[in-house]
């Protein structure tokens, strides 16, 4: 027996506003699910750390060795050479901190460059996947985590070589800052592992970078303390808008964020635009790698 259709029963189903709801719902649904793989494949490149524990210790005892041997080298440096009581060990945290964090973010595309070349991308690429962006996502919250960790390790083994432990509000100003440092770092990463025919090149540009950024930055000295044109470089560097916060909340308990931390060649700059300049960091890398990243997962 045939059932007629009313048109109030066709407006009804046809609403704009339960239209609106089941949006809503497949909306909810599709982050859930964009949420679920992101944690599943994190969870993927914890297991494999887990069965290659050295890559974590190698991430924390090279800080630590730094730490030391730089320690060392200035240990009978001339008093007040980097400031007022100040000893190299605290002066040197920082820069520490932030170069490990930095070298742990460039090597980001690496484990998506492997997946790539053994083919375990391409089959991510066919699944059912409710976003691709999650296996973007998933790498960076995978470094950024191991930064967090490494990051810890370092101030608590700084504080014990005499560089201080700075307060609640500091620490917590600390992973922003070098939460901050990651995403950029991370996000260029990837990207050169989705523009780049190997890991060949892609390690190649990481050995490129590593070393010169480190020295052309204020991790090991100051700016007074540079050639002119190094000095000018160093103003440049994103690493030395992530050094000198930190290092400012080492050296002062009473920080703000209209403190001045940074005196560049042609301006000085507070606490609260330092940090501008690095999300604007983050925010030009992340749309800069938007076309390769569409063009991948197109």
């Amino acid at each position: 027996m045939s059932q007629t259709v009313t048109p109030s029963k066709m407006e009804s189903s046809l609403s704009p506003q339960e239209r609106r709801v089941n949006s809503i719902d497949e909306d909810r649904n599709s982050f859930g699910e964009f949420i679920q793989e992101t944690l599943a494949m994190t969870k993927r490149l914890f297991i494999q750390l887990q069965r290659r524990p050295s890559t974590l210790m190698a991430g924390i005892i090279q800080p630590f060795m730094w730490l030391i041997l730089f320690g060392a080298l200035f240990y009978n440096a001339p008093q007040g050479l980097f400031g007022e009581d100040l000893n190299y060990a605290k002066f040197l945290a920082p820069g520490i901190i932030v170069f490990t964090a930095f070298s742990g973010a460039l090597n980001a595309g690496l484990p998506v460059m492997f997946d790539r070349e053994f083919g375990f991308l391409n089959r991510l690429l066919v699944a059912p996947l409710a976003s691709r962006y999650s296996i973007v996502a998933a790498s960076t919250l995978y470094i950024i985590t191991l930064s967090l960790i490494q990051t810890a390790v370092i101030v608590g083994a700084s504080a014990v070589l005499g560089a201080g432990l700075p307060s609640l509000v500091g620490l917590g100003a600390i992973a922003l800052i070098v939460f901050s440092i990651v995403l950029g770092v991370t996000g260029l990463s990837l990207g050169l592992a989705f523009a780049l025919p190997g890991h060949i090149e892609l390690i190649a540009v990481i050995f490129v970078t590593n070393l010169p950024l480190l020295f052309a930055s204020t991790a090991l000295a100051p700016l007074s303390f540079m050639a002119k044109w190094l000095q000018i470089v160093a103003s440049l560097n994103p690493l030395t808008y992530a050094i000198e916060p930190i290092r400012y909340i080492y050296l002062n308990g009473d920080w703000s964020l209209s403190s001045l931390v940074l005196q560049t060649p042609w301006a000085s700059l507070s606490f609260g635009v330092v940090l501008l300049l690095l999300l604007g960091f983050d925010a030009l890398i992340l749309v800069t790698i938007q076309p390769l990243l569409r063009r991948r997962f197109a």
